[in-house]
């Protein structure tokens, strides 16, 4: 029996075929672990201006957005409420209109603008970011008013309940009440709701007042969250049953270009868990 020897030639691609096909598998890699560790943001690339929220008394600087659970009054289900914190002057708490954006028509139309020196609410009229609208279609916007555009001239403000038309049926104050500004967070069961509001206006000065040790206006550690358990008898404006801090000793400072700073957002989970972004204490 014979046995041949068979040999093969082992064919070496070039060097720089090598590197690119290296080089490609590296950024393949590469893509792949960057594409894994990808928030929400990193994945928008398209941006579109739907429309403006300054309306023709020239407010600006929209602070609240709020989308409409229920068709109500001028209101329809998805429309987008915007307020706006800002006056012409472009002074911080002095804003007083609400917009209402029309998703299927395009249209912007103004739906509240109250009184800058609204008597009920304690130093007048400048919304902030804590409104919301309720099932029932009634609207609650916090104020935080100035009549110079900073914390130097703060009023205690209140919180407005609005129909959905816009007109002001009651406004809500108090000693708890002081500074409504962020997000309101809300459980709403129709005939009765829970709201949660921070509250960052307690003694903060004006910004020009600093820390000698930081050089930053002087931090304080009175911000608050409020919980308002709220009946809702047909046809007629909610009404708080009862209010109670429910977590407090929050940092919040004044500031020249926010106006405030202090705990902003507010968010509940599924499970009921309330959280807050307190800004101060990063």
């Amino acid at each position: 029996m014979q046995i041949r020897e068979r040999s093969s030639k082992l064919e070496i691609p070039p060097r720089g075929f090598v590197l690119a096909v290296t080089t490609l598998a590296l950024y393949v890699a590469q893509l792949a672990a960057a594409r894994a560790s990808d928030g929400f943001l990193e994945n928008i690339h398209r941006h579109a201006m739907l429309t403006s929220a300054v309306t023709d008394n020239g407010d600006l600087n929209p602070y609240a957005v709020v989308v409409a659970p229920v068709s109500a009054g001028r209101i329809q289900k998805g429309d987008v409420l915007v307020d706006n914190f800002n006056n012409l002057s472009n002074l911080q708490g002095t804003g007083t209109t609400i917009v209402d954006y029309n998703p299927a028509t395009k249209a912007t139309t103004l739906i509240a603008n109250l009184p800058q020196h609204a008597p009920q609410c304690p130093g007048g009229t400048g919304l902030t970011t804590a409104m919301t609208m309720l099932k029932s279609g009634w609207i609650i916007a916090g104020s935080t008013p100035s009549n110079d555009g900073t914390t130097r001239t703060k009023g205690d403000g209140c919180l407005f309940v609005l129909d959905s038309n816009g007109n002001v049926a009651t406004a809500w104050t108090g000693a708890d009440i002081n500074g409504p500004w962020g997000n309101i967070a809300l459980i709403d069961r129709g005939v009765s709701a829970n709201l949660f509001v921070s509250m960052v206006g307690s003694g903060v000065p004006g910004p020009d007042v600093r820390d000698p040790a930081t050089g930053y206006p002087v931090t304080l550690h009175k911000a608050s969250i409020v919980r308002f358990d709220l009946s809702i008898p047909a046809g007629k404006p909610p009404m708080i049953e009862s209010r109670t801090v429910i977590a407090d000793g929050f940092g919040h400072r004044a500031d020249r270009d926010a106006f405030l700073i202090g705990p902003t957002g507010l968010a509940l989970a599924g499970d009921g868990t309330l959280y807050v972004s307190d800004a101060v204490g990063n």
